[in-house]
């Protein structure tokens, strides 16, 4: 899946940097930060929609629906598909990192 990603996310980039007319992706960056957080939203749910109440297909086409919008949001924000390879990379080093539950303080 590294490779797939990688290559969406240069696709993005070049869109970002040399926009071609009729782009999707073109449009979403000339719309600017607002826009883009807006279809990541719209993404989110859909893809939360989907696991309730679509078949395993349309919930697929979701995924990749938000995985490309998440790219669209990096690239705008200039974080890099690497960076968040390493990030990735670093946490699945960590052992035993789930938090633990936080209890209320009680009367001190």
């Amino acid at each position: 899946m590294n490779n797939e990603m990688q290559n969406l996310y240069e696709t993005v980039m070049e869109r970002k940097e040399n926009p071609e007319e009729g782009s999707y992706t073109a449009y979403l960056f000339s719309k600017g930060e607002d826009k883009i957080l807006k279809k990541v939203g719209e993404e989110c749910t859909e893809v939360i929609i989907a696991s309730l109440s679509q078949s395993r297909e349309e919930l697929i086409g979701e995924f990749g629906d938000l995985l490309y919008h998440l790219c669209v949001l990096m690239a705008e924000k200039g974080i890099s598909y690497s960076e968040v390879e390493a990030e990735l990379e670093k946490r699945s080093k960590k052992k035993h990192n789930l938090k633990a539950e936080r209890r209320p303080i009680e009367n001190l």
